[in-house]
């Protein structure tokens, strides 16, 4: 029996506080090595704002079955892969500093990921790309709604122009289907979600040699 997971977005799931005032990145230092010593908490900074956050249950729970299943397809698809999962990237001459949920680096590593992904339970999550563009992220995916919302960057050579565009489908990874990913981060049971990932693998792929 499959059981589906519900997402309960509220406040024990993910709490948002920016810090009142503009800030240096000398300050912003100071109070990131500090929250070092709280569990749980996360600090962020972009252009002199502060953004601390706490991470619930639903949303490591979320994170962890996108990164499992993710990097199953990686291993069945033979692609290479280099996972960096919540390294943060940070640079004072960009004014920005944040940690993803998950990212990976595609064919080769790379000093910053191809791929951010980040679990939005609650609102505030699209400022977040505005920090990844710093950093000329190729594409970053929001979980959102039970729903993977993808964004690709575009004129990454144009600072005038440089943006993220929402897309339907990823252009980091063209052959993942990302309904399928979707219906197995819905299901409580990870050794289920795991092997319905699978079937759903091997049907497309069969699909695909049956056509030709």
């Amino acid at each position: 029996m499959v059981v589906s997971f519900v997402e309960k977005a509220t406040l024990a799931d993910e709490q948002r506080l920016v810090v009142p005032g503009r800030h240096s990145w000398q300050q912003f230092k100071i109070m990131q090595f500090w929250v070092v010593e709280i569990p749980g908490l996360r600090v962020s900074y972009l252009d002199g704002y502060i953004e601390l956050m706490t991470t619930g249950k639903a949303h490591e729970r979320i994170k962890k079955f996108i990164a499992i299943l993710l990097e199953l397809y990686f291993f069945e698809m033979g692609i290479k892969f280099f996972p960096a999962g919540n390294a943060t990237c940070e640079a004072e001459e960009r004014g920005a500093s944040f940690a993803p949920d998950e990212s990976y680096s595609i064919g080769e590593d790379k000093e910053y990921p191809d791929l951010g992904i980040e679990v939005a339970l609650t609102s505030g999550g699209i400022r977040k790309l505005e920090k990844y563009k710093r950093f000329k992220v190729r594409e970053v995916w929001f979980w959102q709604k039970n729903r993977i919302v993808v964004y690709v960057l575009r004129d990454a050579e144009e600072p005038r122009r440089i943006r993220y565009e929402q897309v339907t489908t990823s252009e980091v990874l063209p052959q993942l289907d990302l309904a399928l990913l979707e219906r197995c981060v819905q299901i409580l049971d990870v050794f289920e979600a795991r092997k319905l990932f699978l079937q759903g693998l091997n049907e497309l792929a069969n699909l695909k040699y049956g056509e030709k």
